[in-house]
């Protein structure tokens, strides 16, 4: 199937790149001429402008946006949409609000374009471990798009099905959740979610390197190797995960974390999160607390923060701030 890729950064080449391991055509464009060139090397199709874009696109074309959410993709959308012809489809594969889909497929319903929102997880690992997509959008367009969803999740990951299901496209990693936004819906949920996981571990290893501060008889100091403490817990105890894996990983490589500030920024799902859950008259305290502590650590930085920032290099390439320029 032919797909095109607007946004080669991180993600967005590596998905490109996923895509066309499993046999799809692959148009590219980006702000940057050089990113379009190493895909167009891997076998691409580089377009250096829109135009050129929309014109190598066979109808019904088919648009994946891996842009920063706002007003890039609002701009991108609106571009695409007016070159766009009945019947093609725009997805939105960034962190879009729900709320930005559902204003955005409405207006383009008008003109026949499909709009479907993919909410996408898996980082930097996503080349080779595949992609958690969460999508929205109209039944006829998601189906259409199927291959594409296929190829880039993670497929057959050797994790067997929950015992008791039987069907459905989960258990290989990705899931049509309903019509325009309840793909980012699920996937601001998603964040949130890690935003807590993520705060928990991270303090559970800043009580760990701080045992040794407890006043205890002579002789019943604790010294904990936090290496050897993460590795433990990797096999066989009920805290064992992907995120715990990384921050095993990191520790390993430097156990006092000093490569890392502790300065934790937050992206938007995390506050989109706590203002749906205010909407809902839900009460999310762990999300909530996970978050604000994000906000804390850019005033005073401890050993938790550290952990934090760790993770999220490990498994998005989540640079801190001023380091950008040495990543």
């Amino acid at each position: 199937m032919q797909i095109g890729m607007i946004g080669l950064g991180r993600m967005g080449g590596n998905m490109a790149r996923r895509l066309m391991r499993g046999g799809h055509a692959v148009v590219v464009h980006d702000r940057d001429p050089e990113a379009i060139a190493a895909l167009a090397a891997d076998g691409a199709t580089g377009a250096a402008s829109l135009d050129d874009f929309v014109r190598a696109l066979q109808p019904p074309r088919a648009a994946w946006l891996m842009v920063p959410a706002g007003d890039p993709t609002d701009g991108l959308v609106r571009d695409l949409a007016e070159r766009f012809e009945h019947g093609d489809t725009i997805i939105d594969g960034g962190n879009s609000h729900y709320t930005d889909d559902v204003r955005r497929a409405l207006a383009l319903r008008a003109r026949g374009v499909h709009y479907v929102d993919a909410g996408t997880s898996g980082g930097v690992w996503g080349l080779a471990r595949g992609y958690s997509l969460m999508i929205g959008g109209p039944p006829e367009a998601v189906a259409r798009l199927e291959p594409i969803f296929q190829t880039l999740a993670p497929g057959d990951d050797g994790l067997p099905p929950t015992a008791g299901r039987t069907g459905g496209t989960a258990d290989r990693g990705y899931l049509h959740c309903g019509p325009a936004g309840a793909g980012h819906f699920v996937k601001m949920v998603h964040n949130g979610i890690e935003y807590g996981l993520m705060q928990a571990y991270a303090e559970g290893f800043d009580l760990l390197r701080h045992a040794g501060t407890l006043q205890q008889p002579p002789g019943f100091e604790y010294a904990f190797d936090l290496p050897d403490v993460a590795e433990v817990w990797r096999h066989g105890s009920v805290v064992g995960s992907w995120l715990l894996d990384l921050t095993a990983e990191a520790l390993a490589e430097n156990p006092d974390l000093s490569n890392y500030s502790g300065v934790v920024q937050d992206s938007g799902e995390g506050r989109w999160t706590i203002e749906t859950a205010m909407d809902e008259a839900v009460p999310v305290h762990v999300l909530a607390a996970a978050l604000f502590a994000r906000f804390r650590s850019r005033q005073q930085q401890t050993f938790a923060d550290q952990v934090l920032s760790a993770m999220r290099f490990k498994f998005g390439g989540h640079v801190e701030p001023g380091k950008e320029s040495k990543a």
